[in-house]
């Protein structure tokens, strides 16, 4: 955005005339009594034209006090003009009611065009101002860090006001915050503006223009605090943004914490209350055992043994997560192969549920790290197992879509609300769908980066019929092929 700023131009007080005003005031009736001259001899209605000319000329260009000096010059010169004979002499009452008459009527000119012409100028002033705090404002707040705000902030101050030089140093929570930026010596006047939010000071603003430039002026001075106002604004606002994403983190950690001890405490208890029931029967000398009864006991141990050791892997691999070690190694793979094992292997653990699986012919390969895919499907089926109510079917679908193969994997539980679609994938989260059998809250949290870090996308559709299909896409080709 291309602002234009005029500097101030020294108009201290509206009432205190300028050497520009009296120059001009002084040169504009001069110029018109020198063409009257030329065009001699001239009659009074002519010269009378020409030197309210002069006077609307003069407050034009110059404001108001040009008009009026322009206003009285003229009535002086009028009567040289008129009789160049009787110099500037008034011969009985009429030439001198005439002489004021004129007098009041060139100056009443001066003033009111003088006026327009002042408040034209003051209100472009003001938009150009107004402007200029826009897209100071516009910087400061677009959401760029402080310190990159701060230095285009500075820059922007150096053309307005003709500065040399323009330093901003602040403290954010104790945080120190430097900016500058500058066009040539320094040296000149200076003006230490305080950028102050309430009764709290945040820090100063140095502006400085070059050696032998003019002092700044009090509207200069005033626009400059102003825009220190925009600054310590926007400083105040990052701070506050600062402090509330802290807050929002610390609360997210509370949160994740408290979910991820609720999770692991009872899946672990769970597990381990059965293996110690198991192990102890089987130490009871007491008791009795079949050879069937024992190995009953025996398979229930090595089952929660292997949830377990599942529950401790997706612990494991959450951790890489977040630690940002989960990196595929892609080779082409047959994902309708990945797919038949971890559907018989499934089925093995879950007799009571179904589970079909269908694959479009002829489905290519994809760029894919087979353990982690083997890792997502092996998470959404048995997420869509423990779902499905006893003699239920889970249907596990893939197909080629576009440049990716996409794979769908569909229960007939109670299904997922709308709203919680996207917070299944959360870490720990479990939401309304039987809790009593819900896991600890990690499949598809894992699912989901798997499937991102293979560049794919992953999530969570209605079926016809209820329940729930989680469906995901990863590329065929990786992207840097």
């Amino acid at each position: 955005m291309d602002v234009v700023v005029a500097r101030a131009a020294g108009r201290e007080r509206r009432w205190v005339p300028t050497v520009r005003s009296l120059l001009i005031g002084a040169l504009v009736p001069t110029v018109a009594a020198v063409l009257a001259l030329a065009a001699n001899p001239l009659g009074e209605a002519s010269a009378v034209a020409i030197f309210m000319l002069a006077v609307t000329v003069a407050a034009i260009w110059g404001g108001l006090w040009s008009g009026v000096l322009a206003a009285v010059g003229a009535s002086l010169a009028l009567p040289v003009l008129v009789e160049p004979a009787g110099g500037a002499r008034f011969e009985g009452s009429r030439d001198l009611i005439a002489a004021v008459v004129f007098l009041a009527i060139a100056v009443v000119l001066g003033l009111v065009v003088g006026n327009a012409t002042d408040e034209r100028h003051r209100a472009e002033r003001r938009e150009r101002e107004a402007r200029l705090l826009a897209h100071l404002s516009g910087t400061l707040l677009g959401g760029d860090l402080p310190e990159r705000a701060l230095d285009e902030f500075a820059q922007l101050l150096l053309e307005p006001f003709g500065l040399a030089a323009c330093r901003v140093e602040v403290s954010l929570d104790g945080t120190p915050l430097r900016a500058s930026a500058t066009r040539g010596e320094g040296g000149g006047p200076s003006e230490v503006v305080p950028i102050i939010v309430g009764q709290v000071p945040l820090g100063t603003l140095v502006a400085e223009r070059p050696v032998g430039a003019r002092p700044f002026g009090r509207d200069e001075r005033q626009l400059l605090e102003a825009a220190t106002r925009q600054a310590a604004v926007a400083l105040d606002r990052a701070r506050l943004d600062a402090r509330a994403r802290l807050a929002q983190l610390d609360a997210e950690t509370s949160q994740l914490r408290a979910a991820m001890f609720s999770s692991v405490t009872h899946d672990l208890r769970t597990p381990l209350a059965s293996i110690k029931a198991g192990v102890t029967s089987l130490l009871d000398e007491t008791a009795h055992h079949d050879p069937e009864q024992r190995r009953e006991l025996l398979t229930t141990i090595l089952e929660e043994t292997d949830r377990l050791n599942r529950l401790v892997g997706n612990i494991l691999d959450l951790a890489k997560i977040r630690a940002g070690a989960l990196i595929p190694r892609r080779t082409p793979t047959a994902i309708d192969e990945i797919a038949e094992a971890v559907v018989e292997r499934i089925r093995s653990r879950a007799p009571e549920v179904r589970v079909e699986l269908r694959f479009a012919p002829r489905l290519p390969d994809a760029a894919v790290d087979p353990v982690q895919i083997d890792q997502v499907l092996t998470n959404l089926l048995e997420n869509a197992v423990r779902h499905s109510p006893a003699g239920g079917t889970v249907r596990v679908h893939l197909a080629q879509a576009g440049r990716a193969v996409r794979v769908r994997v569909a229960d007939e539980g109670p299904g997922i609300p709308p709203e919680e679609r996207e917070k299944v994938f959360e870490a720990f989260y479990r939401g309304g769908r039987a809790p009593e059998t819900s896991g600890s809250g990690l499949g598809l949290t894992i699912a989901k980066a798997i499937v991102t870090a293979h560049g794919g996308r992953i999530w969570v559709e209605e079926t016809t019929g209820g329940g729930t299909a989680v469906v995901f896409d990863v590329p065929i080709e990786e992207a840097h092929l």
